[in-house]
């Protein structure tokens, strides 16, 4: 699937070239006349933070379309050309946007500040896969704000003193964030959840948790009537209630294995994406719900 993707990408930026975008070309294309940053940020959560710490000094626009799984998506032409035109990139790593490092090594640019938020972060692995998913833990999210508020540092020096307080703020309120949790869930009295696709592994470690997935870190992955046998066994042997599902994956198969064990459904969202036409919170919103349905589940 990532070579499958890559190739598409060096195509489209031979098509690029060939079609005369070359710097020359570019220079000529006016950019619209602002005084804030130009950020591109590569998915939900960075596009959040990015917002965070930039505030109303940065103009930042989520790569992904709501609607789309970020796993599978992949830039267009159209993307490109932005980044191009950008002042800042911000991704997660490349365990989560696999198309990064070659995107990054083609485009025509010498201003871009490249950030990438979870390069500080201790990575967990799951059977040699590494998990994308840092952000659900609190004090990774303090992480990766971290390194994005270095490079509004760099591109932006004259107004660190704005940046730095805008962080402060995030950093009090993810360290409250991560008490709520430490609290709530070590008083609950069960510690395993069953979940579509291993999203949580930062999230469990944190807190103690046990997540089962139906499927394995990749959300494209089908399960195989084997998995689904052993997920209803487990189910019923640490008497589950509740199945957990995402709103950019289908519920069908959660569904079926909850009717077959007659326990519920619930959305336990890993931020990676609103669906089409949802109003999504914001990241302190969403996982203090998430919170919320993981007490409800574990009680």
């Amino acid at each position: 699937m990532k070579r499958a993707g890559r190739s598409v990408i060096v195509a489209m930026l031979a098509a690029l070239i060939l079609t005369g975008c070359t710097k020359e070309k570019k220079e000529q294309v006016p950019k619209e006349e602002t005084d804030k940053i130009q950020v591109m940020a590569s998915f939900f959560p960075m596009y959040d933070f990015a917002q965070k710490i930039g505030g109303d000094r940065a103009e930042v626009t989520n790569m992904v379309p709501a609607g789309t799984e970020p796993h599978d998506w992949e830039p267009s032409t159209k993307d490109i050309q932005k980044l191009e035109m950008a002042d800042m990139f911000i991704y997660s790593g490349e365990e989560m946007e696999y198309w990064a490092e070659d995107v990054l090594t083609s485009v025509e640019t010498n201003k871009l500040e490249v950030v990438e938020a979870s390069k500080t972060v201790d990575k967990l692995k799951e059977e040699g896969v590494s998990d994308p998913h840092v952000w659900l833990d609190p004090m990774n999210a303090k992480l990766e704000l971290e390194q994005i508020k270095e490079g509004f540092l760099k591109v932006d020096p004259d107004n660190s003193e704005y940046y730095e307080k805008n962080y402060e703020t995030c950093v009090d309120r993810l360290e409250e964030l991560d008490r709520q949790f430490e609290e709530i869930i070590s008083k609950c009295e069960k510690k395993e959840i069953v979940v579509y696709h291993e999203a949580f592994g930062y999230l469990c470690n944190a807190y103690g948790l046990l997540q089962v997935g139906i499927t394995g870190i990749s959300p494209e992955e089908e399960p195989s009537p084997k998995q689904m046998e052993e997920v209803i066994h487990f189910i019923q042997e640490k008497d589950v209630t509740t199945i957990f599902f995402e709103v950019l994956s289908s519920s069908k198969t959660a569904e079926i294995i909850a009717e077959e064990t007659g326990v519920q459904t619930e959305i336990l969202n890993p931020l990676e994406g609103p669906g089409v036409g949802e109003k999504q919170g914001d990241y302190f919103s969403i996982m203090e719900n998430n919170l919320k349905v993981l007490k409800e589940a574990l009680q």
